[in-house]
């Protein structure tokens, strides 16, 4: 049930797909590498997968490994961003686009008005990707993380033109 890619990552090997519980152990290991102080516990990605009604969780191969993933939570009007996550030898060919892209169309289909996220304020390449998909930030959550970094809040309003939706980084 592969998505469509863009030509380039369909040269790089790139697939993505809908995440199944079967494929929780190896997303909880890179859970704990890419976000070593605010890992989700294990029990929270079966908790997630199993709200298909409000939930859809996605994850991207290269050659049968996962190499990113993401999540959304929809409850009409309101799409969040839950995570989003790309191995770091796997940045910047386009795949955290790839995935986003996918979140944001899932948020069109379930009628959303906005997607929102949190990004840390020290990330500025996730704070760059985010701002070319035309989020704005709208708020800042003080030691929103565990280690005391400030969470920027951020918003694509989906019923607004976009001007660079969909771009490939």
């Amino acid at each position: 049930m592969g998505r469509k890619l863009s030509p380039k990552l369909e040269l790089a090997g790139v697939s993505l797909r809908d995440m199944t519980e079967a494929d929780i152990p190896a997303v909880e290991t890179l859970e704990r590498r890419l976000f070593p102080v605010d890992a989700w516990p294990l029990q929270m990605f079966f908790d997630e997968l199993a709200q298909p009604e409000t939930r859809r969780y996605v994850v991207a191969e290269v050659s049968g490994e996962i190499v990113a993933y993401a999540g959304l939570m929809c409850i009409e009007p309101i799409a969040d961003v839950q995570t989003i996550a790309v191995v770091p030898e796997f940045e910047g060919k386009g795949i955290g686009s790839a995935v986003l892209t996918e979140l944001i169309e899932e948020a069109r289909r379930r009628r959303a008005d906005d997607v929102l996220l949190e990004v840390r304020a020290d990330n500025p390449r996730a704070q760059q990707l985010y701002v070319r998909f035309g989020f704005e930030q709208i708020h800042v959550r003080p030691r929103y993380y565990r280690d005391g970094t400030d969470a920027l809040i951020m918003r694509l309003e989906l019923n607004k033109p976009q001007s660079h939706e969909g771009a490939t980084a």
